[in-house]
């Protein structure tokens, strides 16, 4: 009879809590994919949308309010007990030191008192598996675009640990120029969902923005440059229309530019992909990360991936954003591919810069 072992993920790395319960079976010889129990998450953008984004210190106290209720919400939700656990996962970075803390506190205290073994995971690794959970999970070798806040890289991924980094974000990633744009415009934190919500009725074709680094011969990504031409356009529009806010524009001014920003970014995603599917000969692209939520990437990749006969993969769109579940995930992955063994070391540390190429 193949074992089967219980993990418990917790996620506390910037302004999402998140907890959940993944079974997997512990034989090499399996290759089933680890199934998801249950998870539950909380996510505190109401608490900072007052100060126009995340403030650390907050993040910190409002994981130590909701990481335990939400653990206990998982194990009642799967019909498990604290007892059952085999291995328990926090986030070990990259993210906010503070509120890193608190998830690995937790693990290892929780780790120590019940005697079972913790692992430390990468949250961008959770990230880049988290379509494993999808009901089309992908199959390695693949390309993976990772789009996750600060980060936007392209990963030739051939397995699990096996990651060889193709290119990277080199200043503002693309959730990030999604957000400065989106706060450009006067929209509440966090501005990209927003953006991308009045991108929907707005002409992408409107203005004439700068695609960074498009035709730069390389993989590399840069969206800085991008957030000034927006500031920019935005004052001439407001200078030319005589007012002093952009709220005060015409609407349909606004969600012109906010879908030529959108249309921008999209732009340079799509190109980089396609040139990294080329160079690597694969047919198989992976879509991770909040960006990847984003309807108007999804059905530009879709499109282009068709006429490629590329397959696309991305999580499901509750599994986008920051949560519990991608990082039980990540360890029962890694647990099961033989990649890192849990540890009954519970003196932790975290590491808020840790790129994923470094693992």
């Amino acid at each position: 009879m193949v074992q089967k072992l219980l993990v418990l993920g917790i996620e506390s790395s910037c302004d999402e809590t998140g907890a959940a319960l993944v079974e997997f079976e512990a034989s090499a010889a399996v290759t089933q994919i680890p199934s998801l129990l249950s998870h539950a998450l909380f996510s505190q953008i109401e608490m900072h949308q007052a100060f126009g984004g995340v403030v650390p210190e907050l993040a910190s106290r409002d994981h130590i309010r909701r990481v335990l209720p939400l653990i206990s919400q998982v194990l009642q939700t799967a019909g498990r007990t604290l007892a059952e656990l085999d291995v328990i996962a926090y986030t070990r970075g990259p993210g906010l030191a503070g509120a890193l803390l608190v998830g690995a506190g937790v693990a290892c205290a929780l780790g120590a008192a019940l005697g079972k073994p913790v692992l430390g995971v990468h949250h961008l690794e959770g990230h880049l598996l988290s379509p494993f959970l999808s009901a089309d999970p992908p199959q390695f070798p693949f390309v993976a675009l990772l789009v996750s806040g600060g980060h936007t890289q392209l990963m030739r991924v051939d397995g699990v640990g096996r990651y060889q980094l193709l290119g990277e974000s080199i200043d503002d990633a693309a959730g990030e120029a999604f957000d400065k744009s989106a706060k450009l415009m006067g929209l509440d934190y966090p501005g990209g969902p927003l953006l991308a919500r009045m991108a929907e009725q707005g002409n992408p074709k409107a203005y004439a923005l700068p695609r960074p680094l498009l035709h730069s011969g390389n993989l590399d990504f840069s969206f800085a440059g991008l957030k000034t031409a927006v500031l920019v356009q935005a004052q001439k529009m407001r200078t030319a229309a005589g007012v002093a806010q952009f709220q005060d524009l015409d609407p349909l001014q606004q969600r012109d530019l906010a879908a030529s920003t959108q249309a921008a970014i999209v732009d340079v995603l799509l190109k980089k992909s396609m040139t990294a599917l080329k160079e690597t000969g694969l047919k198989r692209l992976v879509v991770a990360g909040g960006v990847g939520a984003n309807r108007h990437l999804r059905s530009q990749l879709d499109e282009a991936c068709a006429k490629r006969q590329v397959r696309v993969h991305y999580p499901e769109l509750h599994l986008c954003t920051d949560n519990g579940a991608m990082i039980a995930l990540a360890a029962a992955m890694r647990l099961q591919s033989g990649m890192q063994q849990p540890t009954m070391h519970y003196a932790f540390d975290v590491k808020p810069r840790w790129p994923l190429a470094a693992l």
